[in-house]
């Protein structure tokens, strides 16, 4: 689905892209008028001086446009001006919110209000509660900086109307965010985005918006209640683990090590340089568990402790990562084997329900719930779609993402799915066994489903609609030399989806590809599937022959889509 552009300013088009200099210059002093922080407003008036000496600034950038709504919610880079993140920004954004509200029959109820340990989180959630209550709301603001999935579950656990996330995620340190949920627990689609975009353009100047008190801060309770709801799904069984954890300076590791505990688990070994919540994320270059070099610290911990296995948060803890030992060390698992690892562990205990997953997740879900007898369901990509599947037992995305437990977080939750795959590792353990060997269980059952991807990053964003309009005119007729058999174009929907911009190919043997912009950066994905049967050993060489032929087939794939979409030579 296309991104929604937010127009913040009212009566000044803060969006135009100004080419006049001096037009430019008092659009940022109109700006930094309104602005009640004296940080963005002396950085506003810093780079307004130095434009007037003529000196190169980004003052156009940050007058560019507006932040937009897109998979992620709200999210920018913190500073002065429209195009940032920051307390104009977000508490016109809360007024238009509490008009939504207002209208739609929630006169007078309440929103919930959480933050996360990032920069400016906490004022950021405090200008949204004064907003709300200023409105004719109560807002309860969470007791301390928490998971996200802890934020989803008071929605229902306190009745409220909305909630609201100030989290920028696993993005840069310089990042912050704004994810709002409604009162179904489950965060914003169509059309409440764009309703809610509409009663943010026709907010006035921030003098006349009346502001309340900082609102109602919720007991511990909640937490507590959290606690023992998530730590509730384990079943009695064996606990005889080694875990190594990090949660990579996020907020997870107090309320992870809590829940271990009341569930039975020794404490883990956790990673010392990482273990305390830091915004600027010092030991890594970006703060998400599925880049290259995060878990480093977590593997080389797990190594010296001789660990069963490496889980992981990211910063706000609704992603769950995981490594495991193999003949090579230690290795991550993708998020589509920890969705099969978790979808095996419920169906074995008897969880009835619709199993779902994005559609650029694996198709092997659908595989494992239909040999079970329970419902499976596709979605578009994002657990805003997710958590609205009509009897959802379990639903998982790619992107590590996983929800265990929807009846009380219709959200993705990493520490619910941290310790389910700590008892089914343990349980594993117990009979002399591994994760990896129940994967290969599965394959056996199944067939091997390997998944990839490949994304292209574009320097100018108009190459991108460019890109998908070729493919859509001249789509492939081959991919790894597997025959293209159905091509879909996903922007047209159908009875099960809503449109969104993408393409699916469904290739001879099984094998899928489903090509994408990304919602939150200026890339154009492509998710890749193959699937390949497992032919019983020796002769047929089992999973590990299955496993190298299914390489071979993505690698293939990858080159000729590097070639066909792209332009690219193989190796690129």
């Amino acid at each position: 689905m296309p991104t929604l552009a937010i127009e913040l300013g009212a009566a000044t088009d803060y969006g135009s892209h100004m080419t006049a200099p001096n037009d430019l210059i008092e659009q940022a002093r109109a700006w930094a008028a309104e602005d009640p922080d004296a940080q963005t407003r002396a950085e506003l008036e810093a780079l307004v001086a130095a434009a007037e000496r003529g000196e190169e600034t980004d003052l156009a950038d940050r007058f560019a446009g507006t932040l937009e709504f897109g998979t992620a919610g709200l999210r920018g880079a913190l500073g002065a001006g429209p195009n940032r993140m920051n307390r104009v920004v977000v508490t016109r954004a809360a007024a238009g919110l509490a008009a939504y509200l207002r209208d739609t029959g929630h006169r007078g109820g309440s929103v919930v209000i959480g933050f996360d340990a990032r920069h400016n989180s906490d004022v950021f959630a405090r200008d949204t509660a004064e907003i709300m209550t200023g409105a004719g709301f109560k807002a309860f603001v969470m007791p301390r900086t928490l998971p996200t999935p802890l934020l989803a579950f008071a929605i229902r656990e306190l009745g409220c109307a909305a909630g609201v996330m100030v989290t920028a995620s696993h993005n840069p340190p310089q990042d912050n965010g704004y994810k709002v949920y409604l009162g179904d627990g489950s965060q914003i689609v169509p059309p409440a985005d764009s309703e809610i975009a509409a009663r943010i353009a026709a907010v006035g100047p921030l003098a006349e918006l009346p502001r309340g008190d900082a609102g109602t801060v919720v007991s511990e309770q909640i937490v507590d209640r959290y606690l023992d709801t998530v730590a509730g799904l384990a079943e009695d069984g064996p606990r005889d683990l080694s875990v190594v954890y990090t949660p990579l300076h996020g907020v997870g590791g107090t309320t992870v090590a809590q829940v271990l505990e009341t569930a039975g688990f020794d404490a883990p070994h956790v990673v010392e340089q990482q273990e305390h919540p830091d915004p600027d994320f010092p030991t890594v270059s970006f703060p998400n568990p599925e880049e290259p070099g995060a878990m480093d610290l977590a593997m080389a911990l797990a190594a010296d402790t001789r660990a069963d296995l490496v889980v992981a948060n990211d910063p706000d803890a609704d992603r769950c990562a995981v490594a495991v030992p193999d003949a090579h060390g230690w290795r991550m698992l993708r998020g589509d084997e920890v969705g099969a690892l978790l979808a095996h562990h419920l169906l074995a205990r008897g969880h009835r329900g619709t199993y779902a997953n994005s559609i650029v997740s694996s198709s092997l879900l659908g595989k494992m719930a239909a040999a079970a007898g329970q419902p499976h369901e596709e979605t578009l990509t994002g657990f805003k779609w997710i958590g609205r599947v009509e009897g959802l037992a379990f639903g998982y995305e790619e992107a590590l993402g996983y929800c265990c437990d929807p009846e009380h977080v219709r959200d993705k939750d990493g520490v619910s799915a941290l310790l389910l795959v700590c008892e089914l590792a343990a349980q594993a353990k117990a009979e002399g066994r591994g994760l990896t060997d129940i994967l290969d269980d599965i394959a056996r059952v199944h067939g091997l489903h390997a998944t990839d991807q490949l994304s292209v990053r574009f320097d100018d964003l108009a190459d991108i609609p460019a890109t998908m309009d070729r493919l859509r005119s001249a789509p492939p007729t081959t991919l790894g030399g597997l025959a293209v058999e159905r091509v879909e174009d996903l922007s047209e929907g159908s009875a099960q989806l809503p449109p969104t911009d993408g393409l699916r190919y469904s290739l001879a043997e099984g094998a899928r590809v489903i090509v994408r912009p990304s919602g939150t950066e200026p890339k154009v994905k492509c998710y890749l599937e193959v699937v390949v049967p497992v032919e019983p050993g020796p002769d047929g060489g089992g999973v590990d022959a299955a496993r190298i032929s299914a390489a071979g087939r993505l690698d293939a794939i990858t080159a000729d889509l590097r070639g066909v979409a792209f332009g690219q030579p193989s190796g690129a």
